[in-house]
């Protein structure tokens, strides 16, 4: 089992045993939708705690949209509860990087292999995902390749 996933178990059970219903039920959420990533496919497997943070940025991202739509409906109270959700995922993600720590990461990684035109497109989102690693959102990486490309 990896070590990500054995935490979000240690601390589901401490959660549970404190009775914090929040944290339970997100966590419990969480290692579903772990558990749902690793039947997937052909055969089950353990993930890696790459793969198993990948699942996390994931339904961290689902409770952000989640929120957004419940407050443009005037729906606060389930808005308040998505956005708790995901207050408790991102103690298990990393960090974000800034607006300008994006930006220097994503120009070194355009400079080294060169890209310079709007046709790279592809390849540079590539590279700029690969620096990043990540510590940013997609869509914030592919908006600031864009700003850079000048498209």
């Amino acid at each position: 089992m990896s070590t990500l996933k054995d935490r979000l178990t240690a601390d589901m059970r401490a959660a549970l045993k404190a009775r914090d219903e929040l944290t339970t039920s997100t966590l419990r959420m969480a290692l579903a939708a772990v558990g749902n990533a690793e039947v997937a496919g052909k055969a089950k497997r353990e993930l890696s705690d790459d793969e198993v943070l990948a699942v996390l940025t994931k339904e961290a991202k689902k409770r952000r949209e989640a929120a957004a739509a419940f407050a443009d409906a005037g729906r606060a109270e389930q808005a308040g509860k998505e956005t708790a959700e995901g207050a408790v995922l991102d103690r298990y993600l990393p960090e974000q990087l800034s607006e300008q720590e994006l930006t220097e990461l994503v120009s070194g990684a355009l400079a080294a292999d060169g890209y310079t035109e709007k046709s790279q497109m592809g390849p540079a989102m590539k590279a700029a995902q690969a620096a990043v690693a990540g510590r940013a959102e997609g869509g914030r990486v592919a908006a600031e390749v864009r700003r850079q490309l000048g498209l």
